[in-house]
């Protein structure tokens, strides 16, 4: 019996160690990250591959150009790019021909690629324009939470639009999602400024955010996931809920719209690098105050996913950080940006 007893205590001692050990790892983690936000190196000219000169790089704290930026991240994507810039630029320039004053930009974000990316990237920007088509290469990958943190602190327009590589959301979709930002920022811009004119209105300078959903597939069965990634929603749920509260149930889908006012808060406070930066927006939105609606969107399951079992630890390690950094006050509101500079 003695035996059996020092085996326990041990084997809670044990424990002990490694609940003690793994908190003190989180904890340092999230001080060593307490001023990413800040510290993330910022671009300051963007190539043009037809002249090869640097042209000068826009920042998120300045007037919007464009009415519309789609950001893009791209890590190893030189197969399923192509065909998904063909869409969105097909349907960009047809808008673009049938309204006069919609404008438009695509920004890609090479995240340390090693394949032909960059090459596929630069090939659109030929073909289109570098005031049309962007691209940012990371040098080394950073995560697709970062390449789209920079993307939305280089980008022009009054509404910015996060998507994937891959297309496996239609990009028509972003009209459902830039309606709705519309009318919840019309709404919110009437409340807050009563005495103003309807010629006043910028959608840009109201804080919206509107976050494409496929939660409605598990009912309806619009789409077919592979079993980890029904593993994953499923599971990511509940952690979502201790992590970020209620209020949106398909974090994680990549289509995702923010006016520039919303991006500019939004991503100046950004830690989380990598899958979970989408819980962190959440997150934030709540924290600020900045409404939040979600629409539900198309949704097909392309091959060559970049989600598999090992995104799991990673997630649930990020998770782990945000709730430490926050809860404990690690990780600080920046507020230094919440308006945009004069150019």
């Amino acid at each position: 019996m003695g035996f059996l007893v020092t085996v326990a205590e041990l084997g809670f001692s044990l424990l002990l160690i490694v609940f003690f050990g793994f908190l003190s790892v989180v904890v340092f983690e999230a001080w060593r990250r307490r001023l990413s936000y800040v510290s993330v190196e910022m671009v300051t000219t963007l190539e043009d591959p037809k002249s090869l000169k640097p042209i000068p790089c826009p920042h998120i704290t300045e007037p919007a150009e464009k009415y519309l930026s789609l950001i893009v991240p791209a890590y190893n994507e030189e197969q399923r790019l192509p065909a998904a810039l063909e869409e969105t630029m097909d349907y960009l320039q047809d808008r673009a021909s049938r309204d006069k004053s919609f404008s438009f930009e695509v920004v890609i974000v090479d995240d340390g690629s090693v394949d032909g990316t960059k090459r596929v990237a630069f090939d659109f920007v030929r073909k289109h324009t570098v005031d049309n088509i962007r691209v940012i290469p990371l040098g080394k990958n950073q995560g697709k939470g970062e390449a789209i943190r920079k993307g939305m602190m280089h980008s022009r327009g009054q509404l910015l639009l996060m998507l994937d590589a891959d297309g496996a959301t239609k990009v028509t979709d972003l009209e459902k999602l830039e309606n709705q930002i519309i009318a919840v920022a019309r709404e919110e811009y009437s409340i807050r400024n009563p005495a103003s004119k309807e010629m006043d209105f910028r959608i840009g300078d109201v804080q919206v955010s509107a976050f494409g959903s496929r939660a409605h597939l598990e009912e309806k069965a619009l789409a077919t996931r592979k079993w980890y990634r029904n593993f994953l929603m499923k599971g990511f749920h509940l952690v979502v809920l201790l992590a970020a509260g209620p209020g949106i149930r398909d974090t994680q889908c990549g289509f995702k719209m923010f006016t520039r006012a919303a991006a500019r808060k939004l991503f100046t406070n950004v830690h989380l690098k990598r899958w979970c930066f989408d819980v962190e927006l959440v997150y934030l939105c709540k924290r600020f105050n900045i409404p939040m609606v979600e629409i539900s969107v198309k949704w097909s399951e392309i091959p060559g996913s970049k989600v598999n079992m090992l995104s799991i630890p990673n997630m649930l390690w990020e998770l782990a950080l945000m709730s430490v950094g926050y809860r404990t006050g690690l990780w600080k509101i920046h507020q230094a940006c919440d308006t945009e500079r004069s150019s």
